[in-house]
């Protein structure tokens, strides 16, 4: 009964366009914004990468799992670069994303700073149904007789701006509206499996309370065609430039708590 319930749940998930999350969540979000964004490339100044690794529902077998890979340098005075690759599993289904980013930076004065960017790449989506067919209370339904193996590109558009003390950053990672699933049923085909396009609206502060002490609240919203709005808003406290601790909360869907060590001076890792 679990596995049939879950996969159930996945199918859901997966395919049903009305309501469904099509990209990964990240509750560190602060710390992958070139993964959403491609004005940040090279908003560090220096050579930067980032690794993540997120599991949903740890305890039931085949639950979300995403892994994140993302550098990004400058090049030359107002160029940045970067490159982003995403594994996101959920069930029978796995994607992959590659991309490549490029920004412009404006200097406008007295730290204030204005990037364009663009992100161009692709989505590799496979579907492996023999894990799930057996479970289905009509195993001959044809909509599950073939494997998804399907690539799509990518192509988004991202502004960021920032300060010596704040940040605020737009993107579309994916302007492309690209469909998956289209099942034949009677010489009608019905779409089933799309990937809508999503925005992107994210801000941040850095408040020094004390000498060693500093506050750094932030918020991100999601928006996407036929979904609920998504409205994370987070609270980190930094300790001597070492420490990090806060909590999140993700409207009527979750509370986070989060944690960070600054390692050294090029290292940082953290927890939620």
């Amino acid at each position: 009964m679990k596995k049939i319930y879950f996969s159930a749940l996945v199918l859901l998930l997966t395919f049903i366009d009305a309501s469904a999350q099509q990209e990964p969540q990240y509750t560190q979000y602060m710390y992958n914004l070139n993964v959403i964004n491609p004005a940040y490339a090279g908003f560090k100044e220096n050579l930067s990468f980032g690794l993540l690794y997120r599991k949903q529902w740890v305890d039931i077998e085949d639950s979300p799992t995403t892994m994140t890979f993302s550098g990004s340098s400058p090049v030359g005075k107002n160029v940045g670069i970067g490159l982003n690759v995403i594994s996101d599993k959920i069930g029978p289904s796995e994607s992959t994303i590659v991309n490549a980013d490029f920004s412009y930076t404006l200097n406008l004065g007295d730290a204030h700073k204005l990037a364009f960017g663009l992100k161009a790449g692709a989505t590799i989506l496979d579907v492996n149904f023999a894990n799930v067919i057996n479970t289905l209370p009509d195993a001959g339904d044809n909509a599950f007789s073939e494997n998804i193996s399907k690539t799509n590109p990518n192509l988004g558009a991202g502004l960021f701006f920032s300060a010596e003390k704040y940040y605020v950053s737009f993107a579309v990672p994916n302007m492309i509206q690209s469909t998956y699933l289209e099942i034949n049923q009677g010489g009608e085909a019905s779409t089933y499996g799309e990937a809508d396009i999503q925005y992107y609206l994210s801000g941040g502060y850095v408040f020094d309370l004390t000498p060693s002490l500093k506050f750094k609240p932030a918020f991100l919203t999601k928006l996407v065609t036929g979904a609920p709005l998504q409205l994370d808003l987070t609270a980190n406290f930094m300790f001597n430039e070492k420490f990090v601790l806060g909590a999140a909360w993700r409207w009527d869907a979750a509370v986070s708590g989060l944690a960070g060590f600054q390692v050294n001076e090029n290292w940082m890792i953290g927890y939620a």
